[in-house]
């Protein structure tokens, strides 16, 4: 299509505006290339559009039947104001704030509560596709669930946006749907300790901004763990980049960490008395922003919340009320005042309460913390130095540690979190919600936006390459044929901030310099990348700050201070004060760790407090060296580069999952959207990227089926072929769209381009509307032809008879008419002629006066004009004659003079001409050209008789060359003759080559005919293999019950003492390590008193120390911890890869703890006993490391051993790990064990071996049958030697788990102390002789296998021979298609099956056998107790008989209650059972009610299906679609014919059976309502039709069951009501019709319906938002309109009552049988 055909007049199109971005208009004349085209815009105005060229044109509308579609992608046209467009419409008018664009779901903030999160919506989302449903955050999370249970995928769901947008609560909500889906039985508290996690960590992570009240000031990543049952097992949590600088300074209008004013909130609680706590103005870390407070937020509540899902997570009161201490000592920390002093030195006043009680929180010593506030430490190779520092050095100081202890507590949490949340059980897979920060850019970036915009750079490339790589895939899954789609690649922009000599390492570098700056940072920048990267730039205007070109904007970074957030280093001072804490906590927080080699986060906003950091020196005072053994620090960006790497890492190996959360607007208004705002979000995040990819493709996809049943319109009768719908598409879109690039034919789909189903929806509303005029042409016409001839009958009738009366009445006038007209005709004559006379005579006097008048007067005129044309010709004569003479003369006179003047200057000139010689020479000169012009005519003329004689050489050639030619021409005539003599030999060669055909065919039906007979061949030599099989599988069985024989009490009894044992080892280690570190936290607060001690003995100013103390204390520390310990504390240094994740501290308690468990007990595991013997301790650690030894070196052998071994013998180790511990743990009474072990794993490993070798011979089969080797019957000396050298690789592969247990069995040994030469027990040794008996039966067994097979190897022939009796002797024509192979396998296929039918055979044969020798055993005991009774009773007196068998009766009747038990067990089992079974009917029913009233279209010729381009959403089936079983109205019939026929069956009351159909219809409607509430493509007039007939067949069911009248009809009146809504007209006039017919739909559901209602065909109406409004204002007078839910309760059910009906069966009948033995009873 060209733009002549799109840009017609009436054409609907976008022009950019700067108020409202894009604003829609409409062509008013056709374009046709001119440089301006007449709009007009909605509201009436009219303008001009400039128009370059035909790519500058202004972008498209879509047709309104595609405006509010729930996916971006699937509109006609996919540019950026369509998008903004389609997202306004559902947010602004629908009041939806879902959208799918492609794989991302859009999340727009309401800043409204939504009751679209309840527990019924997420059971309406469970289990469906992601695209049968309305746009959801819950259908993101079920489609992420089902792909990780059906494909066991770890998957993703990515939540990004700006601060505002509503980021935090999307997580929330998709974490809460994955815990109510995959709630697990087993761990009931894990869905609530994952739940409660949120309010904590938005405690300690978020905060209120100027953007958002509840901001995230973290990025965070969840991973919930499921199990193979796909149930929530645990979490794990890593955080990224929490902005510490909020925990000194806030900007205006913002608070600090929400935890802080909670605390000051609950100031007034007996338990925080001793923290101080006042109003959040008094402390200077919170009274920043000046805005403590945020409306209807209470901070004391939530505090609440904190502490109940602290306690959830196992965080004990004792440690919550530490944390709440640490926190409090933080904001008094920040009031702390530190002023000038003498010199360049501060102080703190003495009477300085704040830093007292801050001190008394932390537990440290004041004097020491006043100290190395205004000091610090400059070690050197031989010294330490003491210098004191400036007031605004040591303010800085003190906000880096306040910001050091807040995120040193942020850890903790977060490890405590995640202790909690881990499961115990192993996790399968898991789902990762990943909340972080969007692109961000202010009017002052620095690091931290830096840092966050360098995040997002990874997170859209990842996004941009899995948009490409799912683009690629739907397009080779179909065969489409496709070319590269250029998409943004910011790979150049990472690869500046990343790579080497880019951002970050010209950042690190400058942090090494002793004298670096911001200033020198930014040279350096420009100098390595300004004109080199393309996205890299600098200000005008600037020398201190850099422009970066990301993805989303150009962004401006201020360079200032990202020197000093790089580095984010601590005093070492501070550090060690606070390791010296009194309090366990604080201790531990800091304990053995170097606060510069941590690793740290940065902000994530601009933050500038009014402590203002130091200038010049004030970098270096932050940094702590030890002379030159200083370490490496690693910096923030480092760090960051690292975590995030890891990050990308986890999403690449996980399928991502996208929602991108967009802020309407900057007040905070409900459902307002601002075009500006949302347009600068979307560009940012990445959605139109996608819809750029997906426009450069083909966006547009319909099945062939779908877009035949939509456009069969468009087609001829010709074109159809009802069995081969692609043909007849094919035949359409050849004859419709010309250029054949706009359309692709795939596989299942047709694919357009984009644009191109809005053409074809053009074209069809065009012929619809042809068809439509041309229907109502002759409807009309025959209508009005009906009526002409009725009236015409009625005319004819009433003319004749008027006509009659007309022709009487005329006939009368016209005879009076006559009489009249003759007595008229003679009077009026007369009277004429008399005036007639009268007016003759005086006519005639007047000419003649008058004209005589007139002749008189014209003589005068011509005298006087004759006389004036006389005078004016002689005087206009004289006149002319004179102004001639006038003339003349001067003409005369001027030319005189003129010649005059020529003449003296021409004599003038030829006098000096005369006197020269150079007019000689001119005269000359014309000569000499005179004879040079005749020289050139002479040379012209003789070339001329040159060119004459080379012609006439020429035409002598030509007459040559013609000579050739009539020679080569007879040459060619002979040719010819010869061409037609080879052709008649090729078609004789021709013939012979078709007779060799022929026979070839003749020779490949004999082959045929020897394939047939070498497989009967084959077939009876596998029976033969059957019976030797049999016998085999009959051994393996006698070896498996020898097994099963052998008991595992020695296994239970080592178990029992391995714990025993473990358990007080634990203990005693756990208690050994809590004396290390009290003794090197001792020893640390001792170092502290001796440096203070130095510090106030020696005299002020410089002072210097010895430099070794430091260096002993590390010494005393390293010696107080043992080697193993170093080394694992070394490992998990390497292996902790979180970003400011800290190392976990290493408290074990006497046994693992599960996480239910309060963290008290585990940190306190260790107080078991408090007078330890030392000694006794120091051995058990010996031993431990002993045992511990021995176990690396023997894995060590294990796993040489393993790599040295082949791969298909690597799993098959001996002996397990938990078999090795056993065996070194149990000291004592170890006979015998080491030979059941070994007995034991060596069967079990021949077994393993035996089926090995089976599976490995089958893939050899196989292997050789890829490969298409030849298959060979070989000579019978061959086959033996083969068949034994198969045998013997057999008996080598068992060999190697023996040798493996040789070379580990020594090992064993040694570690275990095993007595080798001790004496075996008898059951050893009996044990030891039937395996030796069962090893020499396998022997003879094998070796008569062999012999069997080398027999059936002789008796075979070779190929050879078949091919010398049948082809020739040629042997690559007997298996020259495989067929040999292909029979064995077959064959051999037939065998194991018939051999798994047999042994399955004989299992059934010995189980029916033992339960009968049950039964019988059980007899024979009823029997001999029945025995003993009778010979009983025979000896004893009367008495004794009586009381014997009352005895006997009790125990009887005991008997039969422990029966009775028994059976309600059973029956337990079986209602069991019963409920499964209901709950599968009920699944069934759930499937197939929605496809039976809602998608199933009955109604022929009535299709509600809508253009939407049938891109949809990925489905996670992935199933064919023709094998998808089609659920119809017919299925749910046939259903609930075979329930009620079960329930017939079965004799069920019919007042029940009346109360099922009634409950199972209400099921039936709630859940067809629910779908349609959901499913914005079941809204529209058509499908309102088909509900409605569907559902009246349902109430034709119950008439025909007679159950019309037990209320089943009335339970279905809500779906009913719906689909006579979607069918209703919506104007204003019919507002009361309409609420008074849908009395059984909530508000909710109505003003659903109506929002959601969309047309199927642009000649339907949209409805108008208006109408909505009235509909709401008149439902709001209902008197039921409290219950304004949305869905209905699927779980609501009605009350059961069972009838009494009374037997007609009288008691006085009834005979009592005589088995039953009650003789003894009479009847009253």
């Amino acid at each position: 299509m060209s733009a002549t055909e799109l840009y017609t007049k009436g054409a609907r199109v976008w022009i950019p505006d700067p108020e409202i971005v894009w604003r829609a208009a409409e062509l008013l004349e056709n374009y046709t290339g001119q440089k301006s085209v007449k709009i007009q815009y909605e509201d009436g105005e009219e303008s001009e559009l400039a128009v370059k060229d035909k790519t500058n044109l202004p972008h498209l509308r879509n047709p309104d039947i595609l405006i509010g579609e729930n996916d971006l992608t699937s509109l006609s046209y996919l540019n950026e104001p369509e998008v903004l467009y389609n997202l306004q419409v559902r947010f602004a008018e629908r009041n939806i704030i879902y959208t799918y664009c492609g794989i991302v779901l859009v999340a727009i903030n309401p800043y409204e509560e939504v009751n679209i999160y309840s527990n019924d919506i997420i059971q309406a989302y469970s289990g469906q596709d992601m695209g049968a449903m309305d746009p959801h955050i819950f259908a993101v999370a079920e489609e992420a669930y089902k792909h990780m249970s059906r494909f066991d995928r770890n998957e993703s769901i990515i939540v990004s946006g700006e601060s505002g947008a509503g980021k935090t609560v999307s997580a929330k909500y998709a974490m809460r749907y994955f815990a109510t889906v995959g709630g697990s039985q087993a761990e009931t508290m894990v869905e609530q300790r994952v739940l409660a996690s949120n309010p904590i960590m938005e405690a300690i992570g978020n905060a209120k901004t100027t953007r958002n009240d509840n901001s995230s000031r973290f990025g965070k990543y969840l991973e919930i763990s499921f199990n193979k049952q796909h149930e929530i097992v645990g979490a794990h949590m890593r955080t990224y980049l929490l902005e510490k600088s909020r925990v000194v300074f806030q900007a205006a209008e913002e608070r600090n960490y929400h935890i802080f004013y909670q605390l000051c909130a609950a100031a007034n609680r007996p338990e925080f008395k001793k923290f101080q706590l006042m109003s959040p103005d008094d402390f200077f870390y919170t009274s920043c922003g000046q805005a403590p407070e945020i409306q209807g937020v209470d901070d004391s509540e939530n505090l609440v919340h904190t502490m109940e899902a602290l306690s959830l997570l196992g965080v004990g009161e004792r440690h919550q009320m530490m944390l709440f201490q640490i926190l409090s000592g933080i904001l008094h920390f920040g009031n702390v005042k530190i002023g000038e002093a003498e010199g360049e030195s501060c102080e703190i006043p003495a009477k300085d309460k704040s830093l007292a009680t801050c001190c008394s929180l932390l537990g440290i010593e004041e004097s020491q913390m006043r100290m190395w506030l205004c000091h610090k430490k400059i070690t050197t190779v031989n010294e330490v130095l003491t210098k004191p520092l400036t007031a605004s050095q040591a303010s800085f100081a003190q906000d880096a540690l306040a910001k050091h202890i807040y995120a040193e507590v942020f850890t903790w949490i977060v490890n405590k979190v995640n202790l909690t949340l881990q499961s115990t059980t192993k996790q399968y897979k898991f789902i990762g919600v990943l909340d972080i920060y969007g692109f961000e850019t202010f009017e002052i970036n620095s690091f931290e936006q830096f840092c966050i915009n360098y995040a997002n750079e990874k997170l859209q490339q990842i996004f941009n390459s899995h948009v490409f790589k799912l683009e690629q895939e739907e397009y080779v899954r179909e065969g489409i044929e496709w070319s590269f789609i250029d998409f943004y690649d910011n790979q150049p922009c990472i690869d500046l901030i990343e790579s080497k000599l880019g951002i970050l390492d010209l950042l690190d570098e400058e942090c090494k310099m002793p004298r670096g700056s911001d200033a020198n940072w930014c040279q350096k920048l420009y100098s390595k990348h300004l004109g080199k990267a393309k996205h890299f730039d600098k200000p005008r205007m600037s020398n201190s700050a850099f422009i970066i070109a990301h993805f989303a904007d150009k962004v401006q970074y201020l360079a200032d201070g990202f020197l000093e957030k790089n580095r984010d280093t601590v005093l070492e001072e501070h550090i060690n004060i606070l390791k010296a804490s009194e309090f366990e906590l604080v201790a531990e927080l800091f304990d053995a760790k170097d606060p510069n080699l941590k690793k740290p986060r940065a902000g994530s906003a601009t933050t500038h407090s009014t402590r203002n950091a130091p200038k010049g020196g004030g970098s270096k005072s932050n940094r702590s060296t030890v002379g030159s053994q200083q370490q490496q620090k690693a910096t923030v960006g480092d760090q960051f580069r690292d975590s995030l790497k890891m990050l990308m890492e986890t999403l690449n190996a996980t399928t991502p999952h996208y929602i991108r959360c967009i802020k309407p607007n900057d007040f905070k208004e409900a459902f307002t959207f601002e075009p500006n705002r949302a347009v600068e979000q979307l560009r940012a995040c990445g959605v139109l990227e996608t819809i750029r990819i997906s426009a450069a493709g083909y966006p547009s996809r319909w099945t062939y089926s779908e877009f035949f049943q939509r456009y069969r319109v468009l087609a001829r009768s010709k074109d159809i072929n009802r069995s081969n719908p692609r043909k007849t598409c094919e035949n359409i879109l050849i004859k419709i769209i010309q250029d054949p690039d706009k359309y692709r034919f795939g596989k299942t789909k047709i694919f357009f381009r984009a644009g191109q189903v809005a053409y074809l929806e053009k074209l069809r509303s065009e012929k619809l509307r042809a068809c439509g005029v041309m229907i109502q042409k002759h409807v009309k016409g025959w209508l009005a032809r009906r009526r002409y001839k009725k009236v015409m009958r009625s005319i004819k009738l009433i003319q004749k008879h008027g006509r009659g009366v007309l022709a009487r009445r005329h006939a009368k006038f016209l005879r009076e008419t006559k009489a009249a007209t003759r007595i008229q005709k003679v009077f009026k004559g007369f009277q004429a002629r008399k005036v007639f006379n009268v007016k003759k005579r005086a006519v005639i006097k007047l000419q003649a006066c008058i004209r005589g008048l007139f002749g008189r007067r014209e003589y005068q005129k011509q005298m006087h004009e004759h006389r004036a044309v006389v005078i004016q010709r002689h005087v206009r004569g004289w006149l002319q004659r004179r102004r001639y003479r006038k003339i003349v003369h001067g003409f005369v006179l001027v030319q005189s003079h003129f010649r005059r003047r020529k003449a003296k200057a021409q004599l003038k000139i030829l006098k000096i001409e005369a006197k020269s010689v150079e007019h000689i020479k001119g005269v000359n000169k014309g000569l000499e050209n005179k004879i040079i012009e005749l020289q050139q005519k002479l040379d012209n003329r003789n070339k001329e008789v040159q060119q004459v004689k080379v012609k006439d050489v020429e035409i002598a050639n030509m007459k040559t060359e013609m000579e050739k030619l009539r020679q080569n021409s007879n040459m060619a005539e002979k040719s010819s003759n010869r061409i037609t003599e080879l052709l008649k030999q090729i078609e004789e060669l021709t013939e012979e080559l078709a007779k060799e055909k022929g026979e070839k065919q003749d020779l490949i039906s004999e082959k045929e005919l020897m394939h047939k007979k070498h497989a009967e061949a084959a077939k009876m030599l596998m029976d033969e293999n059957v019976s030797v099989k049999e016998q085999l599988n009959k051994a393996n069985e006698k070896l498996r019950e020898q097994e099963k024989l052998s008991a595992d009490a020695n296994k239970e009894q080592m178990d029992t003492q391995n714990k025993i044992m473990a358990a007080e080892l634990e203990s005693e280690r756990a208690h050994h390590q809590r004396l290390v570190k009290d003794h090197a936290r001792l020893q640390q607060r001792l170092e502290n008193l001796q440096g203070e001690m130095k510090v106030l003995k020696s005299p002020q100013g410089h002072n210097r120390t010895p430099s070794d103390i430091s260096a002993i204390s590390l010494e005393s520390y390293a010696s107080s911890i043992s080697p193993e310990d170093r080394d694992k504390e070394d490992f998990e240094k390497e292996s902790d890869q979180g970003y400011e994740t800290t190392e976990k501290k290493k408290k074990k308690g006497p046994a693992p703890a599960p996480p239910t468990n309060n963290v008290d007990t585990v940190t306190n595991g260790t107080h078991v006993e408090k007078d330890v013997d030392i000694g006794l301790v120091l051995k058990l650690q010996s031993r431990i490391k002993e045992l511990e030894k021995d176990k690396e070196s023997l894995q060590r052998k294990v796993d040489n051993f393993e790599d040295g071994s082949s791969p298909m013998h690597r799993s098959s180790a001996v002996i397990s790990d938990s078999a090795f511990d056993a065996l070194k743990k149990q000291l004592v009474n170890a006979e015998d064990v080491e030979i059941v072990i070994k007995l034991q794993k060596r069967i079990r490993e021949l077994e393993k071996a035996k089926s090995k070798l089976v599976d490995e011979l089958d893939e050899r089969e196989e292997e050789d049958e890829d490969e298409n080797m030849e298959f060979r019957i070989m000579t019978p000396e061959f086959a033996y030697n083969n068949l034994k050298m198969q045998e013997l690789e057999n008996e080598n592969d068992k060999v190697k788990p023996l040798k493996k247990y040789q070379n580990s069995s020594p090992t064993i040994t040694g570690t275990t102390d095993f007595d080798q030469n001790a004496q075996l027990t008898p059951a050893g040794k009996e044990f030891l002789e039937q395996f030796e008996a069962m090893t020499d039966e396998l022997e003879r067994r094998r070796e008569e296998c062999l012999q069997l097979r080398a027999m059936m190897a002789e008796r075979s022939i070779t190929t050879h021979e078949i091919a010398k009796q049948s082809y020739g002797g040629i042997d690559s024509i007997v298996n020259e298609d495989n067929e040999l192979a292909m029979a064995y396998r077959t064959q051999k296929e037939l065998n194991r099956l018939l051999e798994n039918q047999l042994q399955k055979t004989e299992k059934d044969g010995k189980k029916k056998e033992e339960e009968l020798r049950k039964e019988i055993r059980h007899l024979k005991k009823d029997n001999e107790e029945q025995q003993k009774v009778i010979t009983q009773n025979i000896s004893l007196s009367p008495e004794a008989k009586i009381e014997a068998t009352m005895q006997h009766e009790i125990t009887r009747l005991t008997s039969e209650n422990l029966d009775l038990r028994e059976t309600i067990d059973k029956n337990s089992d079986q209602m069991r059972r019963l409920k499964k079974m209901l709950k599968v009917y009920a699944k069934r029913l759930k499937d197939g009610e929605v496809a039976a009233v809602l998608e199933h279209e009955a109604i022929a010729g009535l299709t509600a299906s809508k253009p939407s381009g049938m891109r949809g959403r990925s489905s996670s089936t992935a199933t064919d679609p023709d094998d998808v079983k089609e659920l119809s109205l017919d299925s749910l019939m046939k259903a609930m014919n075979k329930y009620s026929q079960v329930l017939t069956q079965h004799a069920v009351d019919p007042e029940l059976v009346k109360q099922i159909f009634r409950q199972l219809y209400y099921f039936i409607c709630a859940g067809a309502l629910n779908n349609l509430l959901l499913r914005k493509d079941m809204c529209n007039w058509s499908k309102g039709m088909q509900i409605r007939y569907n559902l009246s067949h349902l109430e034709q069911w119950l008439r025909d069951n007679k159950l019309h009248e037990v209320g089943a009809q009335v339970t279905m009146e809500p779906i009913i009501q719906a689909s006579q809504l979607l069918q209703a007209r919506k104007t204003v006039a019919d507002v009361d019709s309409i609420c008074e017919m849908c009395s059984k739909l909530t508000t909710a559901q109505i003003v659903k319906i109506l929002n959601l209602y969309t047309p199927v065909d642009e000649f339907e109406e949209r409805v108008p938002i208006p109408f909505i409004r009235e509909i709401q204002k008149k439902l709001k007078s209902r008197p039921q309109d409290s219950d304004n839910t949305l869905l209905m309760d699927t779980k609501f059910s009605y009350p059961v009552t069972f009838p009494f009906n009374p037997s007609s069966i009288a008691m006085e009948t009834v005979e009592v049988p005589q088995s039953l033995h009650l003789g003894f009873l009479t009847r009253v």
